[in-house]
């Protein structure tokens, strides 16, 4: 675990990210709330092309609690049965959906506590949900953020919730909004967890990584 960068270094840090692109976009596709919380649960243990992949025809046709529900879980099933546990991911789906419809009106509620009261909906989906469709600064911590904060000095934590506070309490609030999508995107294309591309980092020379020069 790296040493907590300093105010200035990770201003500079955003600023470059910010600078190389100034509205880093999630890349799971969705058309509404509730499809970006489907897409979003059905993301874990799974990449975000294989759940576009699956949802490319079960959205067109389920693009709302009641629909998915008239959908059934069988036909859930046979749209996202490409992507891993699909079969207690629909039965998820169907769950939540159903939650939505008598609870909330078949709308997506907008707090932290009512996601993640929703069955396959936990901490990092309601955060993605929060920052991706209500631009809430909440801050979603998955494997590449977490990698990268720890080897950069951006935002070291022990586990996922102190990596989420690291961010919150160091990161400048001009840069929050964005914070996790930038962070993402570099884990996931530059910051890789087997051969990291420092050569061509944009931020190789304010990073804290040791191995950045092998």
């Amino acid at each position: 675990m790296a040493k907590q960068l300093d105010y200035h270094t990770i201003r500079e840090i955003f600023t470059r990210f910010q600078a190389a692109e100034a509205e880093p976009k999630g890349e799971l596709d969705h058309v509404n709330a509730y499809t970006l919380v489907v897409a979003v649960a059905l993301s874990a243990q799974a990449t975000d092309k294989g759940v576009n992949r699956a949802t490319a025809e079960l959205f067109k046709i389920a693009d709302t609690p009641d629909k998915m529900l008239a959908l059934g879980e069988e036909g859930v099933i046979e749209h996202i049965k490409t992507i891993g546990l699909y079969r207690n991911k629909a039965k998820n789906v169907i769950k939540l959906s159903r939650i939505l419809v008598e609870q909330y009106g078949g709308e997506v509620p907008c707090s932290r506590a009512a996601l993640e009261g929703l069955p396959g909906v936990g901490r990092k989906t309601a955060n993605v949900v929060l920052n991706m469709w209500w631009q809430y600064p909440a801050q979603a911590v998955d494997t590449h953020i977490y990698r990268f904060g720890n080897r950069s000095g951006v935002c070291p934590g022990k586990d996922v919730v102190a990596v989420e506070r690291a961010i919150e309490d160091n990161i400048p609030v001009d840069f929050q909004l964005h914070a996790h999508h930038w962070m993402i995107l570099h884990g996931r294309y530059v910051c890789k967890a087997r051969k990291p591309l420092c050569g061509t980092c944009l931020i190789r020379d304010l990073c804290m990584f040791e191995d950045k020069n092998l």
